[in-house]
């Protein structure tokens, strides 16, 4: 019987793993540098951000993509009278509050989708809200909770700080990619790690935006505790099957019901006054 030697990995072959290496390490220490450069201030939530565009390019991206979504849902409703309310309620909203002292270029669309579950803000302040959602509430308070959660979007700027989280994600998944020498299981596995921080930032961001909603809520008059029946509204929507969309990459329930108590609190720490809209 003959024997055969153990394969042994060649100066080559080292070689090149080791220049993959280094072009994995300068492609991730590029994505992290551009990441950290991409700072600013935002006013609103007094937080020092990271940002991936303008905010002019926010309002042009926003306006630009408006048509595709709203076709996404069956246009939009062909209802004056509602598209009146969602406006005023907006409208007051932006006026009342900390979105009044920006320059995002606010507008609130009804869609006509009779199915989907679902409210959205692209960045630069177009706001949707489908017929769907809207019929299922009894207040205008309830509206105005889902409004100035879509608000909040807006002015915590989550589209650009997501687009910079998902610029540095695909940054270190490329490094990954080109370090492992790229395909199979290595390119599964860091999509998945790309999506599970995506996923993570995203609660953020809706935790963030249930606490503006409570302060925009509340300086326009209405009772913040209307966003606490929009969340069983929502509760309900989804029949104790899969959450309806608006809810399918949120936190859970308890989680925000016990941030929008919190931030009740905070607004109101003597409690709530008597004469707020329901």
């Amino acid at each position: 019987m003959r024997y055969r030697q153990p394969l042994r990995m060649g100066p080559t072959r080292r070689a090149g793993g080791m220049v993959r290496l280094a072009i994995g390490a300068i492609v991730a220490a590029f994505a992290f540098f551009s990441y950290q450069c991409s700072t600013e201030y935002n006013p609103v939530t007094g937080e020092e951000q990271h940002v991936a565009m303008t905010p002019e390019q926010e309002i042009a991206l926003g306006l630009q993509a408006a048509p595709e979504m709203a076709a996404r849902h069956g246009g939009l409703l062909d209802d004056a009278a509602v598209q009146a309310l969602v406006d005023r309620v907006g409208a007051d909203l932006v006026r009342s509050g900390a979105a009044r002292d920006t320059g995002w270029q606010f507008e609130f669309h009804v869609l006509a989708d009779p199915q989907t579950v679902n409210a959205f803000a692209l960045p630069g302040g177009q706001i949707f809200i489908t017929d769907a959602l809207l019929r299922r509430f009894s207040t205008e308070g309830e509206l105005a909770g889902v409004i100035g959660h879509e608000i909040g979007h807006v002015v915590a700027r989550h589209g650009a700080q997501r687009l910079a989280k998902m610029q540095l994600t695909e940054g270190i998944t490329g490094a990954v990619l080109v370090a492992a020498g790229g395909g199979g299981s290595e390119a599964q596995i860091a999509q998945m790690v790309g999506q599970l921080v995506n996923m993570k930032y995203g609660r953020e961001d809706e935790l963030e935006s249930d606490t503006i909603g409570v302060m925009l809520v509340a300086a326009a008059g209405y009772d913040p505790r209307a966003l606490i029946r929009v969340m069983k509204i929502l509760d309900d929507a989804s029949g104790g099957n899969a959450p309806p969309e608006w809810m399918s990459t949120h936190p859970s329930h308890g989680n925000r019901v016990a941030r929008i108590e919190a931030a009740i609190e905070e607004v109101f720490p003597a409690g709530i006054p008597d004469g707020l809209q329901q």
